[in-house]
């Protein structure tokens, strides 16, 4: 199978060091730098869709723009790229997120991906009005998935649920393509809703023993319900022609963290009720020391922001070897960012992409493409 290549849509602002945000903790001041406007925002995704990345991951949260709004808008402003839009099922109704997701696909031309998020953080669904606890809230999701799933396949659907109740609910018109559905989460509540309604379950980047691991657990559930899915994994990257050009961009990136914010970050996130947040702040534990904790796995990321923690850091070679270790796996998605991101994209699309396409395990998306030759670093 053909990998395929995501990339992020920025929208908590962007800049030349990482800003942070995300599982209840606030963009840090850095977001600023390049705020998220649309003209801002299709540059970048004008660049991964050049550069041959399938799709953009748009985040959901009090502490970035709207994913829905943002991504069409931008979409309007890009030609094949598609948007991996990031939603809460206790926001919306499930027939309303069903047409939302029609509609999308409609005007667009079908480039909408879903990547549902229960919803990590209670104090934060709080301020949406989402009163429910943690397991409560991955049961309603069961529940809104099998609606939304009946209602794409254009079915009339009644239901009275343990938390949602539609009564002949249908679609006037049906999406087409049906949007896939990317599902990540750690705890046990979690890897049932994956199993039963996701196309594609997204981890973040651990190392590789824990996410053959987390690969193991949810193909086993998944057989358990005749299903198989794909998997996928989120990472940031920071590659460059040579590895000490790439590890000294990582120490730059680690000398902008101010003290009191990792401080700060790091208390907010510690409350956090993911199981998949506190695995990645374990990579970690709050210390700027022995953060490889892989070879060319870095968790430095982590200490200033939720969520995704991890970068892969190196040259492309070396980047593309740890991808085609992840792949072996089972790895067949990587949905992948940087600081700031449009120059990361052409760092990692003329630098990396190359190499996987050189071994057969990548081609560009838009048929006939040419892609770039891979680049040997100049040596005196």
């Amino acid at each position: 199978m053909s990998l395929t290549f995501h990339w992020f849509l920025p929208t908590n602002g962007d800049s030349r060091h990482v800003v942070g945000g995300g599982h209840g903790t606030p963009a840090t001041a850095s977001g600023r730098d390049r705020p998220p406007t649309v003209a801002y925002l299709s540059q970048i995704a004008r660049a991964a869709e050049q550069l041959g990345f399938a799709a953009a991951l748009t985040p959901t949260g009090a502490w970035c723009e709207d994913a829905w709004l943002t991504t069409a808008m931008v979409s309007q402003n890009s030609e094949r790229l598609k948007f991996l839009v990031a939603f809460r099922p206790g926001s919306v109704s499930p027939t309303l997120a069903a047409q939302m997701a029609s509609t999308f696909q409609r005007q667009s031309g079908g480039r909408l991906l879903l990547n549902v998020v229960t919803g990590g953080e209670s104090h934060e669904q709080r301020a949406y009005g989402d009163f429910l606890d943690k397991d409560a809230r991955y049961r309603r999701t069961g529940e809104f998935l099998h609606i939304v799933r009946q209602l794409w396949d254009g079915k009339s659907v009644d239901l009275d649920g343990e938390f949602l109740r539609v009564e002949d609910a249908k679609l006037s018109r049906l999406p087409d393509p049906v949007p896939e559905v990317y599902f990540g989460g750690s705890s046990p509540a979690a890897g049932e809703v994956a199993a039963k309604y996701a196309d594609v379950y997204l981890t973040w980047g651990e190392p590789p023993a824990q996410v053959a691991g987390k690969i193991a657990w949810i193909r086993a559930l998944a057989a358990e319900h005749g299903r198989t899915l794909r998997f996928g994994i989120r990472l940031h990257v920071i590659t460059r022609d040579t590895t000490a050009e790439a590890w000294a961009e990582a120490d730059r990136l680690l000398d902008g963290f101010d003290p009191e914010t990792v401080r700060a970050v790091q208390a907010g996130l510690a409350r956090s009720e993911s199981e998949g947040q506190q695995r990645m702040l374990a990579l970690h534990g709050g210390s700027r020391e022995s953060l490889e904790i892989h070879p060319n796995l870095w968790a430095g990321i982590g200490l200033v922001r939720g969520g995704a923690g991890t970068a892969l850091v190196g040259s492309h070679d070396e980047v593309a070897e740890r991808i085609k270790e992840y792949h072996a796996l089972g790895i067949d998605e990587f949905v992948l960012s940087g600081y700031p991101h449009l120059e990361e994209a052409y760092w990692f699309g003329e630098g990396v992409l190359p190499r996987i396409a050189a071994q057969g395990l990548w081609t560009h998306p838009d048929d006939g493409a040419s892609v770039p030759s891979a680049q040997v670093p100049f040596t005196s």
